[in-house]
């Protein structure tokens, strides 16, 4: 899939069907890979980190997850691209694998929560193969730990792992990853709580104003509040100079030849 750069990240583009089709299609043949639901948190941890940023920019496919990603899209380079929310990639995901005979592995989360996901999997995708689920513990793991977890997962059989450690310890360890676990590796982060049912989804409209982010803040003010005001601040700042600095040196630029992979 095609690539732009967006202030800090690059995110591919593409249809919502585009997105789902080809995760599942290097799943099928156990390509090993990774996919970064890309928001404003994970564009701002790239700004402050050139490691994250390449980590990110060199991920297989990098959707827009944030409504604010698509509208930048929109704003720089006159692109109209859906967004594509992990809260919908993940259980979309989970169907087609289902349908298609794809085993899938969870990586990451507390055991609790794995073992509501694998009792949530068996009401709603009876016939999808769970091929395994490991909760690491909350610390660095050693090489024979690692080495561990890569012969698991491999032995397991699944085309597709959703790795669930929140941005940015997934994509680091997904990229780590790359070339040793044989399946496609998916960043889900916080879409598997809201899954399950153990956290809730902003209202549709909320969803289409781009203001899921005062929902989730609304939920839970005391861990997101601060986060919110840096990156969401820091976003439309780097967004309203890179728009300026656009209009200024390439006004009359395609957005058909311009930052494009």
């Amino acid at each position: 899939m095609e690539k732009i750069n967006l202030l800090s990240i690059k995110v591919s583009t593409g249809s919502y069907k585009e997105f789902v089709e080809t995760i599942l299609e290097a799943a099928e043949l156990k390509e090993s890979q990774y996919t970064c639901i890309a928001n404003v948190h994970m564009l701002v941890e790239a700004y402050h980190s050139n490691d994250f940023e390449k980590i990110v920019s060199n991920a297989n496919i990098i959707t827009p997850d944030g409504k604010p990603l698509s509208w930048a899209l929109w704003m720089l380079y006159g692109i109209r691209q859906v967004r594509v929310a992990g809260m919908d990639l993940l259980p979309d995901l989970l169907l087609r694998a289902e349908q298609k005979k794809i085993p899938v592995f969870f990586y990451g989360g507390e055991p609790s929560v794995l073992d509501r996901t694998l009792q949530y999997i068996g009401k709603k995708y009876p016939h999808l193969t769970v091929s395994g689920a490991y909760s690491p513990p909350f610390r660095k793991l050693s090489i024979q730990e690692d080495e561990a977890v890569i012969r698991m997962i491999n032995d397991s059989g699944a085309g597709l792992v959703f790795v669930v450690l929140g941005c940015p310890k997934q994509e680091r360890w997904m990229a780590s990853m790359k070339g040793k676990i044989h399946a496609v590796m998916v960043g889900v982060g916080g879409a598997l709580p809201v899954m399950i049912g153990e956290q809730r989804r902003a209202p549709k409209w909320m969803q289409v104003a781009g203001m899921e982010w005062l929902f989730r803040l609304l939920q839970e003010p005391s861990r997101l509040f601060k986060r919110y005001a840096l990156t969401n601040s820091l976003f439309l700042y780097l967004l309203f100079k890179a728009y300026l600095r656009q209009r200024i040196f390439n006004p009359g630029i395609s957005s058909r030849d311009f930052n494009r992979q």
